[in-house]
């Protein structure tokens, strides 16, 4: 066996139950889900968090094999947490639990390859069940998200649009979202604009409210 061989091989993860995160900034909700989890022999929860920052850093440090998260949490959403987990641990898989049931975010969520996107009034033990799907390699998406999303048509935004009004959605000002989007003012002045008229919203405030409604940012 070459060098490398067994490399490969040392680096393989032992035979034993699915690694589990889950990500939940609601505390109780997330508590209850990993007790009625830890119920299942094959299933180990092995790191929770309470915003998207925090999932991140634990999915760094477990390397978990399937990580439920949260679509809205402080930090980061789940979709964004979601993208960087595929960038940096292709071995992980990523599941989207929400009780927003918003056609947009599915369409996000599948572009940066979530195997599971399903709603928070799913029982523990279906989710059980879909954690095991998704770490198969298998991908579910609730059903009734779907057709929403079929019927729903395209977001009107840009991608730079939608960051752009997405930065704007708690109410900083125009230096400071250029600033986190690395653009001047003027064009921030010009995404959002752009933005609000493609919504029909008379200013940028009804249009993070509007694209919200519709899960586009």
């Amino acid at each position: 066996m070459t060098e490398h061989g067994r490399a490969a091989r040392t680096e393989e993860r032992p035979p034993g139950p699915v690694r589990v995160l889950l990500a939940d900034d609601e505390h109780l909700i997330r508590g209850a889900l990993a007790a009625l989890l830890a119920l299942e022999d094959d299933l180990a929860v092995v790191a929770e968090a309470a915003t998207g920052p925090e999932a991140l850093a634990m999915a760094r440090a477990h390397r978990p094999d399937v990580a439920v998260l949260d679509l809205q949490m402080p930090g980061a959403d789940g979709v964004t947490i979601a993208t960087a987990i595929r960038d940096e641990l292709p071995g992980c898989r990523t599941m989207i639990v929400t009780s927003h049931g918003r056609p947009g975010h599915l369409k996000r969520a599948l572009a940066a390859g979530v195997r599971g996107f399903v709603p928070k009034t799913v029982s523990a033990q279906r989710l059980a069940e879909l954690i095991r799907t998704v770490h198969a390699g298998n991908r579910y998406v609730d059903p009734d998200l779907a057709a929403d999303a079929i019927a729903s048509g395209d977001s009107p935004l840009t991608a730079r649009e939608a960051e752009v009004l997405e930065l704007a959605a708690d109410g900083a000002p125009v230096a400071e979202i250029a600033k986190r989007a690395s653009l001047s003012p003027g064009t921030v002045r010009n995404y959002l604009s752009s933005a609000a008229a493609k919504l029909g919203a008379e200013n940028r405030h009804t249009a993070v409210r509007l694209a919200r409604a519709k899960g586009w940012v």
